[in-house]
């Protein structure tokens, strides 16, 4: 039996898809999404579990390095894509598809086909790395290695974890300490974003979080949740029914992460279905009923409020000092209340889905604040994040991101990069 050649077409045809998006590749992710969905391919959480890695957005060489440890960390047989404009997604899962399987059928795509392989005219490559399909033997599949890279000088641990320090903790007490990166790559993470913890026990003990990756080409990132808000600053015409539409599935998108984070996968991907559809330009009357079912549920799960109660705090006026607003502001409490909070927005913004009314940008709130190319909302929302997960459990600290869920295309996209540059 040839079982390597059993094992090439079971994974070309359902490959497992581990999504990798950087800062400025949301629209990318969303119709990878979408697409991956509708062929019932499955999603991979880590390297181990992955067949195909799929990189979404443009090219940031700052994050070449952890993707490369991504690739590493995944068992052949393999093959890694890169679509760096939706338009680019159908073509480069097909492209995926046919590195790990056999030649395709008539009609098929063939690796010549297309250009949405990963290439790395000139990276320091090591052999077997080139962005074409890998059917040999490889190391380290181990879930962590993916996740960033570590302070300068750590002895590591195989599966690219540190080794445990010492250090004092809050009582005086010498325990361990631990440095762990949470990022750049994690299923249902912000995308991009690295948080650095410092670990004693399984307490946050110190946060540090890196500046935001930067595309070599700032007008290939856009800063999709907020492109009517750009849009209308810039002068041009937008209803208001376009931009609270974007800010609703916005939400969604966020109360996704969350509850996969918190272990509800199946009302995850209800609240990514019902974002797909808004982002489709469906009519109110199709998506209200389910949009209500979808809200009163999840607002009312004991389970969740349960799970979520008492983490990360934060009241309304500390929020405001740290120059937060918008959802995150208004909840002033914990992740409860924060995600409660995205679900009566979303109740609020339904019945002016049809608004034809001009966008005033002083008047409406981008989906995390009052939008500001200046001061982009989700810059103070990374900025909070040191503060509420400092003396937290580890368990705790994705739900705490998760609840926030910054956005770093805001910090990279055209319009925020003009304006910083002056």
């Amino acid at each position: 039996m040839d079982l390597t050649g059993l094992t090439l077409r079971v994974a070309a045809a359902r490959p497992h898809v581990l999504l990798a998006a950087v800062p400025g590749g949301t629209a990318v992710r969303l119709a990878a999404e979408r697409l991956l969905r509708a062929r019932d391919w499955p999603r991979a959480s880590t390297p181990a579990q992955a067949d195909l890695l799929f990189v979404a957005g443009p090219d940031l060489p700052e994050l070449r390095t952890p993707l490369e440890r991504l690739w590493r960390d995944m068992p052949a047989p393999r093959a890694r894509v890169h679509a760096r404009t939706a338009d680019e997604v159908e073509d480069a899962l097909n492209a995926g598809r046919a590195l790990l399987g056999p030649p395709a059928d008539a009609g098929g795509h063939r690796e010549g086909d297309h250009g949405a392989r990963e290439r790395h005219e000139g990276d320091d490559q090591t052999p077997g790395h080139d962005g074409h399909g890998d059917h040999g033997g490889h190391g380290g599949h181990g879930g962590h290695g993916g996740h960033g890279g570590h302070s300068g000088g750590q002895t590591e641990m195989p599966g690219g974890l540190p080794m445990a320090g010492q250090g004092a903790d809050r009582d005086g007490l010498t325990l361990d300490q631990l440095h762990l990166p949470l990022g750049p790559f994690l299923a249902d993470w912000p995308a991009g974003l690295t948080v650095r913890l410092v670990l004693q026990g399984d307490v946050v003990q110190r946060v540090d979080v890196d500046e935001p990756a930067r595309p070599i080409d700032d007008a290939a990132a856009e800063a999709f949740w907020v492109q009517p808000w750009l849009r209308a600053a810039s002068g041009e015409p937008v209803p208001v029914g376009e931009a609270v539409r974007r800010r609703a599935a916005a939400h969604l998108d966020s109360l996704g992460r969350l509850l996969a984070v918190a272990g509800w996968p199946a009302e995850a991907v209800r609240a990514w279905r019902l974002r797909d559809d808004l982002l489709s330009g469906a009519p109110r009357a199709a998506v209200a009923p389910r949009l209500e079912r979808f809200t009163r549920r999840v607002g009312r799960s004991r389970t969740l409020a349960w799970l979520t109660r008492g983490i990360g705090v934060v009241t309304a006026q500390k929020a405001r000092e740290a120059g937060v607003g918008g959802p995150a502001a208004r909840a002033g409490g914990d992740v409860t209340s924060r995600y409660r909070q995205w679900l009566a927005d979303i109740r609020r913004d339904l019945p002016r889905l049809e608004d034809p009314a001009p966008l005033d940008v002083a008047v409406e709130d981008s989906p995390r604040g009052p939008w500001s190319a200046e001061h982009p909302p989700s810059a103070a929302l990374i900025a909070l994040l040191p503060r509420l997960l400092e003396g937290a459990e580890l368990a705790a600290a994705r739900l705490v991101v998760a609840s926030l869920d910054p956005d770093p295309d805001e910090l990279v996209s055209r319009g925020v990069v003009e304006v910083a540059r002056g």
